[in-house]
């Protein structure tokens, strides 16, 4: 690659003034968050908190729902890479695997628990968002269930197997947080009792001990 070429790779991998502003925006939204509820926004008070006028936005963004949209999957993508991580992770225990997630989740949720709260209420209202959460749900089941494959559990259909168990404990775990993170003292040992579940199911098939 020529000293040129080079330069305009580095160029086009930098975000533009363009993303800039689109970030700015999702900031602007997660920020109103903290301080009155989803329905009082308007793209008028998001355009003001990013510093642009209402038409800027519209070049950005066609809607309210269309700027939380964006701001649901730019949160939801680190989930998601928590996911893959805990999918591909198969040097630790199940136990120690299972206990890192619920951490980087629970993380999550309490830095960002009103977006994913949004996401929780939206979903069913605007399908974008509804499929985004469920997606992303549904990559976490896919990588718990094969972490509970390695604990042990069957990896067969029916509600005893790894999927219809990683899967239940997923939303179950989803609703906790949803809960806890609104109640921010109550998200450490919210975190806690998820991972005794976890770590029961785990135990039962023989797998890890609880720890």
């Amino acid at each position: 690659m020529t000293g040129k070429s080079a330069a305009v790779g580095r160029r086009r991998s930098a975000p533009t003034k363009g993303d800039r502003r689109e970030q700015a925006i999702l900031d602007a939204a997660e920020a109103l968050l903290e301080h009155e509820n989803v329905e009082p926004m308007t793209v008028e008070t998001i355009a003001k908190g990013a510093g642009i006028s209402r038409a800027s936005l519209y070049f950005y963004f066609g809607s309210k729902h269309e700027v939380l949209t964006a701001l649901v999957a730019r949160t939801v993508a680190v989930l998601r890479e928590d996911a893959l991580g805990a999918a591909g992770d198969t040097g630790s225990a199940p136990a120690e695997t299972v206990r890192d997630a619920l951490r980087r989740t629970a993380k999550q949720w309490r830095e960002h628990g009103l977006v994913m709260r949004a996401a929780v209420d939206f979903g069913p209202v605007v399908p974008e968002i509804g499929k985004l959460w469920k997606d992303t749900l549904d990559s976490y089941a896919q990588a718990m269930t094969r972490v509970l494959v390695r604990a042990g559990i069957a990896d067969v259909k029916g509600p005893a197997g790894a999927a219809a168990l990683a899967g239940h404990l997923c939303w179950m775990t989803e609703r906790t947080f949803y809960w806890a993170s609104a109640h921010p003292r109550e998200l450490r040992p919210a975190t806690e009792t998820c991972a005794q579940i976890w770590l029961r199911v785990i135990d039962s098939a023989g797998g890890t001990a609880i720890s």
